[in-house]
C-alpha cells in the first residue's frame, strides 16, 4: 500500500527456484489439506491491525484475547488453549521459531503477510502446535525497494512512528533497516492512585540482509530488538452476590518490561531436484512484572518476576522438488533454552495479619503469634534448562486426482527445574490472656528460617503422525486428515509461594509437613484431530475463494489454569483427564476490481469428558476462557475518484463478533456474544497517503479476562472506542 512504483513480485526466483517462499509451505494454501487464513500487507495496513491480539476472529475459531498485558499471550483455538505458561499455537517469524510465549506480543509494521494454519502442525512443527502454526513474513529487500514512513496519532494520546528503508545495491544483495515507536497514555484510571494504569512505551528496530549467489545459494539475516515499558492490569473487583463490578482500584503500581534479541539466520542450498535449508535462531528475553497481586487498595502482599532466558535453536530441511509426482520432506530439529527466574513476594501488613497470622492463631487456641516486621518477604528463585530433539519426514504420492500425503515426527523433549524457595521470619507467641501493655518491653523476637529446595523433572518422547488424503479438482480441492497434536509439560512456579507458606506454618506448629515439589508439575498435553475440509474456487478468474471444514479434536491431559480453593495467592497449571471439541469453519473471500470482501464464521462446541477436580465434577461441562463462535465481515471498496484528487480512495468497513465465553470449570460465569464494528477510509495521491480510522466504534462493553486472587473476583475490560489519523509517506 502507498508504493510510488510498481511492486516487484512477493517471491524471487533464482534460475527456476524460488528462494522466499516458506520452507515447509505446501505452496498454494487453496490447494492443501488444512485449514488456513493469510493476511496480505494491504489489508494488515489497511484495516490498522497493530498486534496479533487484533486478529481474533478474522480467522475463524482463533481467539487470543487481551488480558491486559503483552506478557500474556494466550491464543485459543478450537476450544483448546491455556492462559499461562505453553501456548497451543506455535509461532514463526521469517521460518524462525519464537520459543517463549512472552515475546508472542509485539507491533506489527513491515509485514509482509501473516498465515494462521489451524489444527494440530505437530508432524512439522514439533511442541506447542497442538491447535497450529502462525507464520509471519516480513518485508524484503529483495521484493520492495523505497523508503516508508508513517506517523499516526490517536485517542489515548496515543503516537505511533515508523520509519524504513529497503535497497537493493545489486540484484544479489539487499538490505533493509526499519524502526517501530509507539506510546500511549492508556485507557483504564486506577481510582486508588489517580492516574492511568495501562500506558505503554515500546520501541523496535529490525536490521535484514540478503544474499543470492550465482551458484543456487541465498543467505537471509534478520536481528531484532525490542522493548516494552507499559503499565496494565486493568483489573475490576467483580461482587459475585449482585453482579457489580468495581472501578480499578489497587494501592501498589503494577508493570511489565521487556528486552529481547533475537537473530535469525536462514541459508538455502538449491540442488537438482531438492532444497537443503538451515535455519539457524538465538534469543535472549530479560523482562521484569510487578504486581500488586491482590489488585485492592489494601496491602496484602507485591509480587515480582524477574526473568532471563537464553534460547537456540537449529533446523536441517531437505524438501524435493515441487514438480516431482513424489513430494517429499525430511527434518531435524534442536533446540536449548535456559532460564533463570526469580520470583520474590512481599507480604505487607495487612496481609500477614489475614493471610498467615490468622491461620497460625486458629490453630495454637489461647496463644497468639506476632511478627516483628511489617514486611514478610519469600524469595523463590529457578533455574530452568529445557533441551529438545526431533526428527521428523513427510511424503505426498499423486496418484491422478488423489494425493496421498503421511508423515511422522519423533519428538523428545526434556525439563529439569532446580528450585530455591525461602523465607525468614521474626515472631513471638503469647497467651491471650497477656495484653500487649503487660508485655511491653519484654518481648523477644525468634528468628526461624524455612527453606525448600532441591531439582525436579520432567521428560516426553512423542511420536507425532499426520495422514491426509486430497480430491484434486481444476476449481478446488476436497481433503480428509488425521493428525496427533503435542504441547509440553512444565513446572508450576507460580505455587511456590504458597507452600513455603505452608511449610512455615506447620514447622512452627509442629504439625506434619511433606511439602515437595511434585504438585508443581503437570504433564504434557496430546490431542488427535480429524479433519474434513475444501478449498473452492467456483468463478473462472478464481476472484472468489471459499473455504470450509468441520472437525473433530480428542485431548488427553489437557492443561488448565486453575486456582486452589481458598485464600491461595497462586495459580497453577493442572491436567484435566478428557476433552472433546467439534466443530465447523466457513471463510469467504472475493476480490473484484473495486470490491473485496472478507467473512469467516466459526463454531466450536469443546466440554470436558472426564475431569475431577477434588470433590467437583466438571465432566460435560463447557471448556473455558476459549469462545464458542467466532464471526467475521470485512468490506473493502475503492471509491471512484478523479485522478486529480486521488491515486485511490478506500473505504474499510469491518465487524468482529466473538462468544459465548466461559469463565470458569464450573460455566457459572460467562462472557455473552458481542461484536465489534471498525472502519477507515484510506486517501492516497502519489507518494502521500492519509488514513482516518476507528475501532470499537460502539464503544461496547465487554470483559477479556477472569482470575481469583486471595478468593476474590476479577474481570478485564476490552479497549473502549479508538479513533486515529495516519499519515503515510512513500519514497
Amino acid at each position: 500500500m502507498f508504493t510510488p512504483v510498481p511492486e516487484q513480485l512477493d517471491t524471487v526466483v533464482l534460475q527456476g527456484v524460488d528462494i522466499v517462499a516458506s520452507i515447509k509451505s505446501d505452496g498454494d494454501d487453496n490447494r492443501s489439506a488444512y485449514s488456513s487464513t493469510k493476511i496480505g500487507r494491504v489489508q494488515i495496513e489497511e484495516r490498522h491491525l497493530q498486534t496479533m491480539k487484533e486478529l481474533s476472529s478474522i480467522a475463524p475459531n482463533f481467539y487470543q484475547p487481551d488480558y491486559g498485558s503483552r506478557m500474556t499471550s494466550s491464543i485459543y483455538v478450537r476450544g483448546f488453549g491455556s492462559r499461562i505458561d505453553q501456548p497451543v499455537v506455535g509461532l514463526n517469524v521469517d521460518e524462525i521459531p519464537v520459543l517463549n510465549k512472552n515475546n508472542y506480543d509485539f507491533d506489527f509494521f513491515d509485514i509482509q503477510s501473516v498465515q494462521i494454519i489451524r489444527g494440530a502442525q505437530s508432524t512439522l512443527y514439533g511442541r506447542n502446535t497442538a491447535g497450529g502454526t502462525m507464520n509471519i513474513t516480513t518485508m524484503s529487500p529483495l521484493t520492495f525497494q523505497g523508503k516508508r514512513l508513517m506517523l499516526g496519532y490517536a485517542n489515548g494520546n496515543a503516537l505511533r512512528l515508523k520509519a524504513s528503508h529497503y535497497e537493493a545495491l545489486n540484484e544479489r544483495f539487499g538490505w533493509s533497516a526499519s524502526v517501530n515507536y509507539a506510546h500511549s497514555d492508556g485507557f483504564f484510571k486506577n481510582k486508588e492512585l489517580g492516574d492511568y494504569c495501562d500506558g505503554s512505551d515500546n520501541v523496535t528496530a529490525r536490521l535484514r540482509m540478503q544474499y543470492i549467489s550465482s551458484g543456487h545459494l541465498s543467505l537471509d539475516n534478520i536481528l531484532t530488538i525490542s522493548y516494552v515499558d507499559e503499565g496494565g492490569y486493568a483489573y475490576r473487583a467483580y461482587d459475585a452476590s449482585d453482579g457489580t463490578l468495581a472501578p480499578v482500584a489497587y494501592n501498589d503500581p503494577c508493570s511489565y518490561r521487556r528486552l529481547n534479541v533475537s537473530d535469525g539466520f536462514v541459508v538455502k542450498r538449491f540442488f537438482e531436484g531438492f532444497t537443503l535449508s538451515s535455519v539457524t535462531g538465538y534469543s535472549f528475553t530479560n523482562d521484569r512484572m510487578r504486581l500488586d497481586n491482590d489488585f485492592l487498595p489494601l496491602d496484602y502482599f507485591i509480587l515480582g518476576q524477574y526473568q532471563k532466558e537464553h534460547s537456540l535453536s537449529q533446523e536441517l530441511v531437505i524438501k524435493s522438488s515441487e514438480d516431482k509426482k513424489i513430494k517429499w520432506l525430511a527434518g531435524s530439529f534442536l533446540f536449548y533454552k535456559n532460564l533463570d527466574l526469580d520470583a520474590p513476594v512481599r507480604f505487607k501488613r495487612y496481609g500477614i495479619d489475614n493471610l498467615i497470622l490468622k491461620h497460625v492463631n486458629d490453630y495454637y487456641k489461647g496463644y497468639r503469634m506476632e511478627f516483628r516486621d511489617d514486611v514478610f518477604p519469600i524469595e523463590s528463585k529457578f533455574e530452568i534448562p529445557t533441551f529438545g530433539a526431533a526428527l521428523y519426514a513427510q511424503a505426498k504420492y499423486s496418484l491422478g486426482v488423489f494425493e496421498l500425503s503421511a508423515g511422522m515426527r519423533v519428538d523428545y523433549e526434556r525439563s529439569i527445574m532446580n528450585y530455591d524457595s525461602r523465607a525468614t521470619m521474626h515472631y513471638n507467641v503469647r497467651a491471650d490472656a497477656v495484653d500487649e501493655e503487660q508485655s511491653a518491653g519484654a518481648i523477644s523476637y525468634k528468628e526461624h528460617t524455612t527453606i525448600f529446595e532441591g531439582r525436579d523433572d520432567i521428560d516426553a518422547l512423542e511420536i507425532l503422525p499426520r495422514f491426509s488424503i486430497t480430491c484434486n479438482h481444476e476449481r478446488g480441492n476436497l481433503y480428509a486428515t488425521i493428525s496427533k497434536g503435542f504441547k509440553a509439560g512444565g513446572f508450576n512456579t507460580q505455587i511456590f509461594s504458597d507452600i513455603l507458606q505452608k511449610k512455615l506454618t506447620d514447622e512452627i506448629t509442629n504439625a506434619s509437613n511433606n511439602a515437595d515439589a511434585s504438585a508443581t508439575v503437570y504433564n504434557p498435553e496430546t490431542s488427535w484431530n480429524y479433519e474434513i475440509g475444501t478449498h473452492w474456487s467456483p468463478l473462472d478468474d478464481e476472484s472468489l475463494n471459499i473455504s470450509a471444514a468441520i472437525f473433530f479434536i480428542d485431548c488427553r491431559n489437557q492443561q488448565l489454569t486453575v486456582f486452589p480453593k481458598g485464600e491461595s495467592t497462586g495459580r497453577m497449571m493442572s491436567n484435566a483427564g478428557r476433552s472433546h471439541s467439534y466443530g465447523g469453519e466457513l471463510s469467504v473471500r472475493y476480490s473484484g476490481r473495486r470490491l473485496a470482501v472478507d467473512a469467516s464464521y466459526g463454531y466450536t462446541h469443546a466440554t470436558f469428558r472426564e475431569y475431577m477436580s477434588g470433590d467437583d465434577d466438571y465432566s460435560g461441562n463447557f471448556l473455558p476462557f476459549a469462545p464458542r463462535e467466532t464471526l467475521s465481515a470485512n468490506i473493502a471498496y475503492t471509491l471512484p475518484v478523479p485522478d486529480t484528487f486521488a491515486r485511490s480512495l478506500v473505504l474499510n468497513v469491518g465487524w468482529n463478533g466473538i462468544g459465548r465465553i466461559y469463565w470458569n470449570e464450573e460455566n457459572s460465569l460467562a462472557q455473552s456474544f458481542y461484536g465489534l464494528w471498525s472502519a477507515s477510509l484510506t486517501w492516497q495521491y502519489c507518494n502521500l497517503g492519509l488514513s482516518l480510522w476507528g475501532k470499537n466504534l460502539l464503544n461496547e462493553d465487554y470483559g477479556t479476562f477472569y482470575f481469583k486472587s486471595i478468593g476474590n473476583h476479577f474481570f478485564a475490560q476490552g479497549k473502549p472506542l479508538q479513533v486515529g489519523l495516519s499519515l503515510y509517506l512513500n519514497m
